[in-house]
């Protein structure tokens, strides 16, 4: 397996792409072109999290996809910036290139640096799927709804078609904007998580409902958006289960191909939902452990042949 972190910018060491790409072997598929799963772990734009990183990409790996998790651009170093953030009250030394739409700048970016190596790597760039959670998952979601629009074909002068995700698996997806504001009025911490995370993504703690639903990949679902595999949670604390339900909803009036499964409960940011990704005992959760398996499935039924 080849194993490196790769930087996608001069300028910006914190967006990075790191590679689990799986050898060829003269005795196991010569030669074979692989597809391949970028994951998009969450963190609230504030930092991305290590549990929904590596070891999915594992997972992934171990199934026989190339895998790459992009470690986008984020306002914070790690998550211990926002604990002192919210016990000090002040904000400690942050990222000021994470503003929309810098993240999917890193995500297109992503796909630019796959297809340069694609022949090296055996990578088959008609079989590449992204796999994002919570605000990872929002960027996927962002990516599958505009890759076909102006934004990227300018900023890179290539053809839409090199940052065409074959298909998208949405884990605990914030979707609509507008969902976050009514859940965080209730819930001190949930308040300031989404603060800053706005801040993050916005470049104002309260931006107006226009910017907002601007960012929403709700309203921009078309034709064009790829199959997509959506699960989470009915009792998710953090992002609403209605953000899933309204994405099912708008691809199904766009007649795009769709699989959603709601377990009933669970905490936000399950990951694998088992020891490998969990923190502590709240995050493994039996029921939900059946994402990945049906997500693979669901991969199969989209040509992703291995």
């Amino acid at each position: 397996m080849l194993t490196k972190k790769i930087n996608l910018w001069e300028n910006n060491e914190t967006a990075f792409l790191s590679t689990y790409i799986l050898d060829n072997s003269d005795e196991l598929h010569p030669n074979k072109k692989r597809p391949a799963v970028i994951i998009c772990p969450g963190g609230a734009y504030l930092a991305t999290s290590d549990r929904e990183a590596e070891p999915v990409a594992l997972r992934f790996a171990a199934k026989g996809f190339h895998v790459f998790v992009l470690r986008y651009s984020c306002l914070l170093k790690n998550f211990e910036d926002f604990d002192l953030l919210l016990e000090e009250g002040s904000l400690p030394e942050i990222n000021k290139n994470t503003q929309m739409p810098q993240p999917l700048y890193d995500l297109a970016k992503t796909f630019l640096i796959i297809g340069q190596h694609a022949d090296e790597w055996h990578v088959d760039m008609d079989k590449i799927a992204i796999c994002g959670f919570s605000a990872g998952a929002h960027l996927t979601a962002s990516m599958g709804v505009h890759w076909h629009r102006s934004t990227l074909k300018d900023k890179f002068s290539v053809e839409s078609s090199k940052f065409k995700p074959a298909a998208l698996i949405l884990g605990y997806p914030l979707i609509d904007y507008s969902l976050t504001e009514e859940n965080s009025r209730g819930d001190e911490f949930t308040g300031k998580l989404f603060e800053f995370s706005r801040l993050a993504h916005f470049g104002e703690k309260y931006p107006s409902k226009e910017k907002m639903k601007q960012a929403s990949p709700i309203h921009f679902v078309s034709e064009n958006t790829p199959p997509t595999f959506i699960w989470h949670t009915d009792n998710d604390e953090l992002v609403d289960s209605e953000n899933s339900l309204a994405m099912g909803l708008a691809l199904r009036k766009k007649q795009v191909p769709f699989e959603m499964h709601i377990f009933e409960n669970g905490v936000h940011g399950l990951s694998l939902a088992d020891e490998v990704s969990a923190g502590d005992s709240t995050y493994i959760n039996e029921a939900a452990q059946a994402w990945l398996p049906m997500a693979l499935k669901w991969l199969e039924k989209q040509n992703f042949t291995l």
